[in-house]
């Protein structure tokens, strides 16, 4: 047996790998990923299927000729690097076709031409957590649709801002030439920092069955009560793209096959529905390449105080000494440890000396957490959400 391995790329360039049983005859099937769009970089990843289990990453496919084409005449060159095809456009005609033209293998394939959708804003996305013991659900609401007598479809994707604190903090430290504590900070750890992620799953929704065909209150992801990035302040931002009906019909059967691979019922990957073809052959193409005017974009924010937070209850995590001899504080130091506190006899509840010692991981966030950094994102001091 063979399996299909899918890089899902989209807008946000997150990955959900998809395998699913297929046979023989669907082994090497060409995969296309990606979105013609306006105003942004568009993006373009092309593989091959690969068998079943097997150790190597999806095939990439390299050297091919990729373009954006138009029903005009225009087109937009792609340029490969690291795997994928990319180009700049800057505006696209709402009243022209487009399609991706792909020549690789000896093949040529092409997209099926579509008109630019056009793209609402959002009018609102907020934090929801139903009870105290729940998950805060992030609910989306977009403006009024520009044709509220038809189904709307969209896709949503998200990127993360998180602020993160140290474990612990030191405004000491220990003199190894004077063998003694001294209160003064010169490490100048942080006090904060903040990290950056990607969101990790790509939503779809239809419009059908609300009211005026206006999308109200939609969840598009969910983070934890006990997860770090809602300990205190976070900040989310949610890409919004109109889609076809066949897109959505192509997204809901992906995410089926996917969830159900290896199921009685679940669908080849030679049967999901798809708008790219080969020209030349008849070779069945997976994947495909919707068309947007714009994308929509809505910064918010959320405070971790304004819900019912699980954080973590352990014990002090440090290194403490009782009643240490100078030589043994210096051997601290020369392990790469920092002094944290130092408690004399008259201060301590049995009469000897404590002293309590932490790692650079717990004192700094740009070692504690993965990808910490502690230059304030410009859009941090904002006060307010903000619909782009």
């Amino acid at each position: 047996m063979l399996c299909l391995a899918i890089g899902g790329w989209m807008l946000s360039s997150c990955i959900e790998e998809y395998e699913a049983d297929i046979s023989a005859g669907d082994s090497g099937l060409l995969v296309v990923e990606g979105t013609i769009c306006s105003a942004q970089l568009n993006k373009f990843s092309l593989s091959l299927t690969k068998a079943l289990n097997s150790p190597d990453t999806p095939q990439k496919v390299t050297g091919a000729k990729v373009s954006v084409r138009g029903d005009d005449g225009s087109e937009y060159p792609t340029q490969e690097a690291n795997g994928y095809y990319t180009c700049q456009i800057e505006s696209l005609n709402p009243d022209v076709k487009y399609y991706l033209h792909i020549e690789a293998n000896g093949e040529v394939y092409e997209s099926d031409p579509e008109r630019p959708l056009r793209t609402e804003k959002i009018a609102n996305i907020k934090g929801v957590q139903s009870t105290p013991e729940s998950n805060i659900d992030v609910l989306v609401t977009p403006a009024e649709p520009f044709e509220p007598g038809h189904a709307n479809y969209y896709s949503w994707t998200y990127d993360e801002t998180w602020q993160v604190y140290p474990e612990y903090k030191t405004f000491m430290y220990f003199d190894t030439e004077k063998k003694e504590p001294v209160y003064r900070d010169i490490y100048h750890f942080p006090e904060y920092g903040w990290v950056d992620a990607t969101g990790s799953t790509m939503t779809v929704g239809a419009s059908t069955g609300y009211d005026g065909q206006h999308i109200r209150d939609l969840k598009i992801y969910d983070i934890g009560r006990g997860d770090v990035r809602i300990y205190h302040r976070y900040s989310g931002l949610v890409c919004q793209r109109a889609i076809s009906k066949a897109e959505y019909e192509y997204e809901l059967a992906r995410r089926k096959a996917s969830s159900e691979m290896g199921g009685l019922f679940t669908p080849l990957p030679s049967a999901l529905p798809t708008n790219i073809h080969c020209l030349t052959s008849d070779k069945h193409v997976i994947g495909f390449v919707g068309c947007s005017l714009n994308t929509s974009k809505y910064r918010f924010f959320l405070n971790g105080e304004g819900y019912a937070i699980r954080r973590p209850t352990g014990g002090d995590t440090r290194v403490w000494l009782v009643s240490p001899t100078m030589e043994e504080c210096c051997k601290m130091v020369e392990q790469g440890m920092y002094l944290c506190e130092w408690v004399v006899p008259e201060m301590s509840d049995d009469g000897r000396l404590h002293a309590a010692w932490a790692f650079i991981h717990q004192l700094d966030v740009r070692y504690g957490y993965e990808g910490a950094y502690i230059e304030e994102p410009d859009f941090w001091s904002l006060n307010e959400n903000v619909s782009y």
